[in-house]
């Protein structure tokens, strides 16, 4: 597409490299990759040192980069036991050989990235425990340093939902790129391509991606087979860009001219004639203790003006579909008692009710940068006593960015093929089901709660049973504050913060709570016996120093065998 490139460049002081052991071993470095961004290139530049100078004596040792957009990487290289009801983000990872004596460079690219935070975390192997004197020759450091080059484009066109934007695509040009702002409540983005003229059969692609440009895997429609020409993403994620490419097919020539429009589908307002989407307080899934919530509305967005001739409005019909619809979100209160111990209390909570005909959507705002170091912790809890003898199950989807409210009322799965989540489920016989997602990404999580009922031919929605489930939402430096075996500790790069474990006695994990490698009881006990009691043999000469009256000597003894633990 044509247009204004501009290259950023970002780097980082290098570090020196530890083995791996635990997550607070590694070292970890933040970017920023602004909006708009088509491609950025990661250099890794590694070096040894010892004694000041160039380590061509050192050792190669592997070096490992991961990566991962919006918090960082939940890495695993031990390949130990997480945590019960832990889930584990995925992240790329990347391992440096050596081709020089004293230095390395490796290159990771990504095409159209992600905008936002991005986190690189480098460790060296585990060390294999031997045992050395220090002091008898250099030690050897491995020092990694990345540096961070981004190619964004500027000046990208704007598309506004319901005005048609004319385009012509001379021959030397291949593709022209737009992009739409997507706001709250929309549950469908519709981009349509019309009166494709200059060549026969319209010879073009039309790809759709959020977020970023999109990739030759997005979502794609040809237009010279469809006819209309139209992309819908169902389930777009709200307050997000979505970047519409329009890629004319190769061997094509002279001029093509398109016209290009975006609808949105307002799901507070399935039709237009309809008023304003006013809940009541069933609507809000308040408990049936409290009263009604006059007043709390779905605001209405006023539509976007012209910004000059060559858009205008277009009439196009909307029509009213069962899963466009979607419920009033209950926000929730944020209360910080300390670094990654934050509680979200629920407006007339913690006791939620779930009716059976509607879901009830809670939202759980995570700041950037700021809570991506912690833990992430959702608890669900059903009342057994309000199913009235019912075989209810509550269904709970836990999801980044937009609310899961598919139409189909019997679907358990909390994902679909844009859209992934976590899945919790509570009934009379599992009441508790917990959540625990360490690094979660940052920005609104979208709880939604559903009921139904169990029948001999799977889930199928209740009648006239409304189950009640107590909710708890909270962040956590760590998991289960790391146990009776580990050492939550906060940890620091640069301006983020982070927590992890530090595991003890061989205990390992996320949690320290993996005894794969665990000390027994008796191997500890001897081990602390054995330290104690070799002690004791200061005693002799403490006794000889003071029979001889070599007092200054008697308390060097002394204190040697009191501090020497």
């Amino acid at each position: 597409a044509d247009g204004l490139f501009v290259t950023d460049y970002f780097t980082r002081t290098p570090r020196k490299l530890s083995p791996f052991r635990s997550f607070a071993s590694i070292e970890l470095f933040h970017f920023h990759i602004p909006e708009d961004t088509v491609i950025a290139v990661w250099n890794l530049i590694t070096f040894k040192e010892q004694g000041g100078t160039f380590g061509d004596q050192c050792p190669d040792r592997s070096i490992t980069v991961y990566f991962r957009s919006g918090a960082p990487s939940v890495i695993n290289p031990l390949h130990t036991h997480f945590p019960r009801d832990t889930a584990v983000p995925g992240s790329f990872a990347l391992t440096l050989t050596w081709t020089l004596p004293n230095r390395t460079t490796g290159v990771f690219n990504v095409t159209s990235p992600l905008p936002g935070d991005w986190f690189l975390a480098a460790h060296l192997p585990k060390d294999e425990g031997k045992i050395s004197v220090k002091g008898l020759y250099e030690e050897c450091q491995y020092l990694f340093q990345p540096q961070l080059i981004v190619q964004r484009l500027v000046n990208i066109a704007v598309l506004y939902p319901g005005h048609v934007t004319e385009q012509s695509m001379a021959p030397h040009n291949r593709s022209c790129l737009y992009k739409v702002f997507v706001p709250s409540y929309t549950s469908r983005v519709l981009v349509e391509v019309l009166r494709c003229r200059g060549a026969e059969g319209c010879p073009l692609w039309l790809r759709v991606r959020a977020k970023a440009p999109p990739l030759h895997n997005s979502t794609t429609l040809d237009c010279r087979e469809h006819t209309p020409c139209q992309l819908a993403q169902d389930l777009p994620f709200w307050q997000h860009w979505y970047y519409v490419l329009v890629e004319k097919h190769p061997g094509v020539p002279g001029t093509v001219s398109f016209q290009v429009t975006v609808q949105l589908t307002d799901c507070s307002r399935p039709s237009l004639a309809r008023p304003p989407f006013l809940p009541s307080s069933a609507s809000m899934n308040m408990p049936h203790s409290f009263g009604s919530a006059g007043g709390l509305a779905l605001g209405d967005s006023p539509p976007p003006t012209s910004p000059n001739d060559t858009k205008h409005p277009v009439p196009i019909p909307v029509t009213s579909h069962a899963g466009e619809r979607c419920w009033p979100v209950r926000p929730t209160l944020r209360n910080e008692l300390d670094t990654f111990s934050v509680h979200f209390y629920i407006f007339f909570g913690p006791n939620v009710s779930v009716p059976p005909d509607r879901p009830a959507v809670f939202v759980i705002n995570l700041l950037p940068v700021l809570d991506s170091g912690g833990v992430l912790n959702l608890e669900l809890r059903l009342n057994v006593s309000s199913l009235c003898g019912e075989n209810v199950t509550v269904f709970g989807c836990l999801n980044h960015e937009v609310p899961l409210t598919s139409g189909d009322n019997t679907s358990v799965t909390c994902e679909t093929e844009s859209l992934a989540g976590f899945l919790l489920s509570v009934n009379a016989t599992a009441s508790l089901s917990r959540l625990r997602t360490p690094y979660p990404q940052t920005g609104s999580w979208y709880l939604s709660l559903r009921s139904l009922c169990a029948t001999e031919h799977g889930f199928e929605p209740c009648t006239n049973v409304t189950a009640e489930v107590y909710l708890r939402a909270y962040l956590s430096p760590c998991i289960n504050d790391c146990g009776i075996y580990g050492q939550c500790k906060l940890l620091r790069t640069n301006n983020y913060l982070y927590a992890a474990c530090e595991c003890k006695a061989g205990w390992n994990g996320w949690g320290c709570t993996d005894n794969a490698e665990a000390f027994s009881y008796g191997f500890q006990l001897l081990s602390t016996l054995l330290l104690c009691l070799s002690n004791v043999m200061f005693v002799p000469p403490v006794a000889i120093a003071v029979r001889s009256h070599y007092l200054l000597e008697a308390a060097v003894y002394i204190f040697t065998m009191f501090f020497s633990t």
